[in-house]
């Protein structure tokens, strides 16, 4: 039997927009990653999406996959609302742009290649696997407000 991979993904954002940072933590058996970083100039809703997706680009093969997010944008967004986004042309209910396509889009790519459950957590309620993910985010924040990005 196949072992799923465990990822857990946060974002983080000092000022909304402002300085942000993304976290991951990803197991397998044994075997766990961290991955962090940052951007200058963001908004808490891209880094939860970055999250996600540099997680998903450490992969070096198709597997399955529990992803844990406390991202309800992020989990709604990929599981229900993007189906619709894209019969409307990457259009809203209202017509709207979507916001964050670029990303959006790479996430749908991404996540094609894999069997993923995409599972939403409550933040800061002490989930050992969410609260890794907000400090490497946090620690993404950190690294650009020291200019080490």
């Amino acid at each position: 039997m196949t072992e799923w991979v465990e990822i857990y993904t946060d974002g983080a954002c000092k000022g909304n927009p402002g300085v942000g940072g993304w976290g991951a933590l990803l197991r397998q058996g044994a075997h766990r990653k961290e991955l962090f970083g940052g951007e200058a100039q963001t908004t808490n809703n891209r880094m939860e999406l970055l999250a996600v997706i540099r997680a998903l680009e450490a992969l070096k093969r198709s597997v399955k996959i529990r992803l844990h997010t406390d991202s309800k944008y992020v989990q709604q967004g990929i599981s229900t609302w993007i189906h619709d986004w894209k019969r409307r042309g990457w259009k809203t209910a209202s017509k709207q742009p979507v916001k964050n396509e670029d990303l959006w889009r790479e996430l749908d790519r991404l996540a094609a290649m894999h069997e993923i459950e995409w599972l939403w957590v409550k933040g800061h309620s002490g989930h050992e696997g969410n609260e890794t993910a907000d400090r490497l985010a946090n620690r993404g924040v950190e690294m650009v407000l020291e200019g080490k990005r």
